[in-house]
């Protein structure tokens, strides 16, 4: 699957990131973000079909993961610098927008460049995860998100974390993917290939130092997206992590905002459901005036 996509390395923002790309060149410009534990990858579903629909997409390795940069200091991966790397590629490729599309949280990533530096951002389309703040006021007073939430607790930990997700080659976030996505979405070739990039030196310690991250910075506290920014949410109900109304929540955050909810659709929802996730993509894409305006 990866041969179809052109790969290379890129120094950005004081790190290399290495980026897959498809599609024209000259196409709207569309950033596909990863969440953890994965990596550009998978996205290969969204980048086949919204390549052949004459959009340049460009799906980056984020910081701390596979071949990209992983840089040591925890503080290296606040949302800043992770926002930084992101707006820096924009701006190498020589444009002013993009479009961002985010899951998990390359989602975190994107509903913090709406906020901060929306002058970046055409559309955000989120792919299950709730904006930060509404995440927070949800989990105050809906115990059983703290419940869904306790492993990231867990990950504040030391050494220790690695070292259980490293056992028996990776068995864990094997298990963590499979045991939460809808059975057969994460096939042994695929996750055989998620373990390819997670053996790359430092992976592990980059994918957690996401979480880490949050002891230095309160992102609970990120403002709401700029009114100017039309947000999709796209939402799978069934997600392990996450409750419903978090998603809720967030919409209520945006000004111009949607939320498309997948009834049978988990946390993994672009890998269960690629061809209704890719139609609504395309559809929020292809969209030019607020949704919210009837027809003239």
């Amino acid at each position: 699957v990866d041969k179809k996509f052109k790969t290379e390395h890129i120094d950005v923002n004081g790190i290399r990131i290495h980026i897959r790309t498809a599609g024209p060149p000259n196409g709207q410009l569309v950033f596909l973000l990863h969440g953890f534990p994965e990596d550009s990858f998978a996205w290969h579903h969204q980048m086949q079909y919204l390549s052949e629909n004459g959009y340049f997409v460009i799906a980056p390795d984020q910081r701390g993961y596979y071949t990209s940069s992983k840089p040591e200091l925890i503080k290296d991966y606040q949302l800043n610098k992770l926002c930084g790397d992101i707006t820096a590629l924009i701006r190498f490729f020589q444009r002013k927008k993009a479009v961002i599309i985010g899951h998990d949280w390359g989602g975190i990533v994107g509903w913090y460049m709406a906020s901060v530096q929306p002058q970046y951002i055409e559309k955000l389309i989120i792919l299950n995860i709730p904006h930060p703040a509404a995440f927070m006021k949800i989990a105050r007073i809906y115990p059983p998100q703290w419940l869904r939430s306790a492993y990231i607790l867990f990950f504040q930990l030391p050494y220790l974390p690695e070292k259980l997700l490293e056992m028996n080659q990776y068995q864990l976030l094997k298990k963590l993917m499979s045991s939460t996505a809808r059975p057969g979405t994460f096939t042994e070739k695929s996750l055989n290939r998620y373990e390819q990039s997670w053996k790359a030196g430092g992976t592990v310690r980059g994918m957690l130092n996401w979480y880490r991250m949050m002891r230095y910075q309160p992102i609970w506290k990120m403002p709401d997206p700029d009114p100017g920014v039309p947000v999709r949410i796209i939402w799978g109900k069934n997600d392990a992590a996450l409750s419903f109304i978090t998603a809720k929540e967030s919409l209520k955050k945006c000004q111009d905002g949607q939320l498309i909810l997948l009834d049978e659709g988990t946390h993994w929802l672009h890998h269960e459901y690629p061809e209704i996730v890719n139609r609504w993509l395309l559809r929020f894409l292809k969209e030019t005036k607020p949704s919210s305006c009837p027809e003239l």
